[in-house]
């Protein structure tokens, strides 16, 4: 094994077993100086592989760092893109805070899909008539690099710093709800944190799922049918704590609501 594939795995371990024991670990980039986006990647689908064959399942895909902001804060001029696994879907109103390292939580636009989509050259019109439904989402964003001390190569690396999802009532899309022009409100125990524009995350929703599409192909890999995708938030990301309560609204999809213990 050559040293790059070794950095590679001793990546994976170390962020899987902070990820096990909640235990943040310092940026992969000042162990590893030489780490790059695509062996981020790479140490991102062993970790996947993990997660595979301890009997999840892959159900979606999420897009980071869609805002201008957050790209301008990181020095990169396009998203990056992680997996949601099934045990990372929250189906009751309460999680544990203890379950995560350092959690903040973004309000998105999740889109399911009716028959997959497989780049390059998907366009915006492609997902919109791909997908089955839109849904108001919470992401609940974590780091398993210690005070979210991230590079671009830290963040890929840790799946895109995911951590959960609570996903609101799935809406068939239609042309009416205009997601681009949707208003989305994030409020952290009923006070307004943030508000933001559908236009804000890339310009179209849609767009993002257009661009994680194209940039799967490079791995060979497809937008399923049946999975779902979480876009990108409208707005920053709020700190949540244990007694915290968070809620998502977004104009036309209705809201979602999750409380910290």
């Amino acid at each position: 094994m050559n040293a790059e594939a070794a950095g590679i795995r001793s990546s994976a371990a170390k962020l899987w077993s902070a990820q096990h024991d909640r235990a943040p670990i310092a940026p992969l980039t000042t162990t590893y100086p030489d780490l790059d986006v695509a062996s981020a990647y790479a140490i991102q689908q062993i970790n996947l592989g993990r997660h595979l064959e301890a009997g999840a399942s892959l159900v979606g895909r999420k897009i980071g760092l869609t805002s201008t902001p957050m790209q301008t804060l990181l020095g990169v001029n396009e998203p990056d893109f992680g997996f949601i696994l099934d045990q990372m879907v929250i189906t009751s109103g309460t999680v544990e805070a203890g379950q995560f390292c350092a959690p903040r939580v973004e309000p998105e636009v999740a889109f399911l899909l009716r028959t997959a989509l497989r780049g390059p050259g998907i366009t915006v019109a492609d997902v919109y008539a791909a997908t089955a439904a839109v849904a108001v989402a919470l992401e609940i964003v974590d780091s398993r690099i210690a005070d979210w001390k991230l590079t671009l190569p830290d963040t890929v690396a840790d799946n895109a710093s995911s951590g959960a999802v609570v996903l609101g009532h799935w809406q068939p899309y239609t042309d009416q709800l205009a997601l681009p022009n949707a208003t989305a409100s994030l409020t952290l125990n009923s006070i307004e944190i943030d508000s933001g524009a559908g236009s804000a995350v890339m310009g179209d929703p849609a767009a993002a799922v257009a661009w994680l599409a194209n940039s799967l192909a490079d791995y060979d890999t497809e937008l399923s049918a049946g999975q779902f995708v979480m876009s990108g938030s409208f707005t920053s990301a709020a700190f949540v704590h244990s007694g915290d309560v968070a809620a998502a609204t977004i104009t036309g999809l209705g809201s979602v609501c999750l409380a910290f213990t």
